[in-house]
């Protein structure tokens, strides 16, 4: 059976989320973010055995520092510095950072 969740969390919770995924055995699938009327979305998706789990992160504009999560993903940079260029979004401590590049 295939089930999805979607939470949303805080910035501060991101990275201890992200690790507990990661110990649990889950690969990262993709990070993306939407643009609304009001605010960024940025969504961190992980998959293990067809289950989908969703963290979700709502943001009133790109001026909040992100944490990066690359050092426990390390493909991970890949998508950090996609939403740094696309959506001027701030991450800290990408483990490969082109700078805007």
């Amino acid at each position: 059976m295939n089930t999805q969740t979607i939470t949303v969390i805080e910035v501060a919770e991101l990275l201890k989320r992200v690790e507990t995924l990661k110990n649990e055995g889950n690969r990262l699938s993709q990070i993306c973010c939407t643009r609304t009327q009001t605010a960024f979305e940025l969504s961190y998706s992980f998959d293990k055995d067809f289950t989908y789990t969703v963290l979700r992160i709502v943001l009133p504009d790109n001026n909040i520092e992100i944490p990066s999560i690359s050092s426990i993903y390390l493909a991970a940079f890949t998508y950090e510095n996609e939403l740094h260029d696309l959506f001027g979004i701030k991450i800290k401590g990408i483990a490969v950072d082109f700078q805007g590049n």
